[in-house]
């Protein structure tokens, strides 16, 4: 009876500790390792409503140097090369910069590339079903907020490679607002000839952080509160500098909850008298609130009843 009561001991403890493990969590971990192991060469296309925006991604490992390509095929495009923790962007009408990073800000979510650990706090991973996706076989893996303002996004990974294949982000009806879709994808054993010359080329000294913008004049955290945030938003940066668009002077607010980015703009109203209302492209709101005195625009992948909510929250410090 004592070696039944011990064997039953045995199953319960292992059928807990198995429980511990999260299926869905363990197959992004995959993901992330993956694409800074393997050789690589895919086309992706990211659509938002009409709107369509090709690239091409190239990543190798060379021994310990790592590589990466990211260039927007359409218009005057936009190249990211990335050697290690060096990145280089390359963008019409500017001279080429470099900044030390050990990810290029594209449209996939960095932190997809990372330890997603740091999301367990705000967000749910459940592991989806299985499907079909540029011809090989995917598995779905769904990243949940755990509650209404922020949406969902759902990554679907080759069974083979374990690398992304596609990803969405989905509101809380289950409605896909921007997808990114893979069209091509090369697993191979050797660097793309691309990469491999990128190890002879010549890129600009990386910039400090407070370089990269010279158009800021200086620290704003002080000079507004922003009363409400989603749970798990923190501030990343703050300054003020004057806008491209109308060369006003603004107060910028960067937050961040590790997945989402969302930006914060206050200035003084501009002429004329417009009602406060969002505009969406995709999942990206931009959210204009006009409080009489001076003007907020909230704008990130985020739920304009969200986005509204910072916007009406920022007020003048007592």
């Amino acid at each position: 009876m004592k070696v039944i009561t011990f064997i039953l001991s045995l199953v319960i403890s292992a059928s807990a500790f198995a429980s511990d493990e999260n299926p869905a969590k363990a197959l992004l971990l995959d993901m992330a390792k993956a694409v800074h192991t393997r050789n690589f060469d895919a086309s992706f296309v990211v659509v938002k409503g009409q709107a369509m925006e090709p690239y091409r991604w190239l990543h190798a490992k060379q021994g310990d140097i790592e590589l990466e390509h990211l260039s927007l095929l359409n218009g005057a495009g936009l190249e990211m090369v990335r050697v290690n923790d060096h990145v280089t962007y390359f963008e019409p009408h500017s001279e080429p910069y470099s900044v030390k990073t050990d990810s290029i800000a594209g449209p996939i979510p960095e932190v997809l590339f990372k330890d997603i650990e740091r999301l367990s706090a705000h967000y749910d991973f459940v592991l989806g079903g299985k499907g079909r996706i540029a011809g090989r076989s995917a598995q779905l893996v769904r990243i949940e907020s755990k509650d209404e303002f922020k949406f969902n996004y759902w990554i679907w990974l080759d069974t083979e490679s374990s690398l992304l294949l596609k990803s969405a982000y989905v509101n809380h009806k289950g409605e896909m607002l921007e997808q990114l879709q893979l069209t091509h994808i090369s697993v191979t054993e050797q660097p793309a000839p691309l990469l491999l010359e990128m190890q002879n080329r010549d890129f600009p000294t990386p910039l400090p952080v407070s370089e990269i913008d010279n158009e800021s004049t200086g620290t704003a955290v002080n000079n507004w509160k922003i009363g409400w945030l989603p749970d798990g938003f923190k501030l990343l940066k703050s300054d003020r500098h004057k806008l491209d668009l109308n060369n006003e002077l603004t107060d910028y607010y960067l937050y961040s909850d590790g997945f989402v980015e969302v930006s914060v703009f206050v200035q003084r109203p501009l002429p004329g008298k417009r009602p406060s209302g969002a505009l969406s492209s995709g999942a990206t709101t931009i959210y204009v609130h006009n409080s009489g005195s001076f003007d907020v625009s909230v704008v990130g992948n985020i739920p304009a009843m969200t986005a509204k909510a910072i916007a009406e929250s920022v007020a003048r410090p007592l």
